[in-house]
């Protein structure tokens, strides 16, 4: 069987399954008038096998059909690995709250009762698809949005005109808990991250901030720029506290962990820290979600270069300077204001990893 999958950038393909061909005209025109490319059957087993060759986004199905009803189908649908997964909205002519369980219990995501209002259908059809596009990107070890989502909130504060900030958040050395405790162990590092990047931008209150893992150890935080402060400043804090109860007692007491290589070398590697990457949106003028993020990624790979935990904010400017406004004044590098405060400082990877122990 060869299914071709909907390619990037392509409309999203609705699969319209009814008897009544009056029914499927109707909904047909109205789904392409919306952008939507369309696939039309008049029976269940036209609709399977329309699905040998092409797979469809969603798919709209009337439950009163002749040989094989719409809960059958229904049935069979939820039962191919291939569309399991398919969002289904069910159409019937039937108001009963017993018809409408009947279709939910047989997998149908949601329901619209005939005669129904154009505007609705492509309502709920765009609902559904968004919450299956969101479900499908949510992470399953931390619940939190993926990159589609990710990219969403920052293009709507982009549209919307407001200063923002793009904070990109890395755990240093995350290899070596992987390579020394396991996948388990790992998972457990990133989990805690996530709970502690929850409970920092929860704690900043209005504006909403936005939290994002885009995968591994890698997270996003869309704020606004004053809140970048208090947000990484407690997700330091408070992750830095429970990264030391995940580590087994000798290594968390002694400060690193021994590492050994494929030659059989023991290295010492230091515990790990934070590197945050920001974008702002107060000096630069960003065209794309893409270049924030680029940005951002690009500040994340700066403050890996410090010891411990370190937060690097893009400071240049593509803004003519104002010549009424006072010079800055530089700030000398001994002064506690241009650091966080009580960060965990430690050797870095390299001088961490000079010579071997026995």
């Amino acid at each position: 069987m060869t299914i071709e999958p909907q390619a990037a950038g392509q409309a999203e393909v609705i699969l319209v399954v009814d008897d009544d061909p009056d029914i499927v005209r109707v909904v047909e025109v109205n789904l392409r008038l919306h952008g939507f490319d369309v696939m039309t059957a008049h029976s269940g087993p036209e609709a399977l096998a329309l699905l040998e060759h092409r797979r469809p986004d969603l798919a709209l199905v009337d439950l009163m059909m002749p040989e094989m009803d719409g809960l059958e189908l229904t049935r069979r649908l939820r039962a191919d690995p291939m569309v399991t997964a398919l969002p289904i909205i069910v159409l019937t002519a039937k108001a009963l709250t017993s018809d409408k369980v009947a279709g939910l219990a047989a997998g149908a995501d949601d329901y619209i009762v005939k005669p129904f209002d154009t505007s609705e259908l492509i309502a709920r059809v765009r609902a559904a698809l968004r919450r299956n596009q969101e479900a499908r990107e949510v992470s399953p070890l931390t619940g939190l949005a993926g990159n589609t989502r990710i990219l969403r909130e920052i293009a709507d504060r982009l549209k919307a005109g407001d200063d923002y900030a793009v904070c990109y958040v890395d755990i240093d050395r995350f290899k070596s808990v992987n390579d020394v405790y396991g996948f388990g162990r790992g998972d457990q590092f990133i989990s805690a991250l996530a709970r502690s990047m929850r409970r920092a931008t929860v704690s900043v209150g209005l504006p909403p901030a936005f939290l994002g893992h885009v995968g591994g150890d890698d997270f996003v935080v869309v704020c606004h720029p004053s809140q970048v402060q208090e947000i990484t400043s407690y997700a330091i804090y408070d992750f830095q506290r429970a990264s030391d109860a995940l580590y087994d007692p000798i290594d968390s007491s002694r400060g690193y962990l021994e590492v050994v290589d494929r030659r059989g070398i023991v290295f010492e590697v230091n515990l790990v820290t934070l590197s945050i990457g920001v974008a702002v949106s107060t000096s630069r003028a960003f065209s794309h979600p893409g270049e924030v993020v680029a940005v951002a990624s690009e500040m994340k790979m700066s403050a890996k270069k410090y010891k411990g935990n370190f937060v690097a904010l893009d400071q240049r400017s593509d803004h003519p300077p104002d010549p009424s406004a006072p010079l800055p004044q530089r700030r000398p590098a001994a002064d506690p204001a241009a650091v966080l405060p009580q960060q965990r400082v430690t050797e870095s990877d390299t001088a961490a990893e000079t010579g071997p122990h026995a």
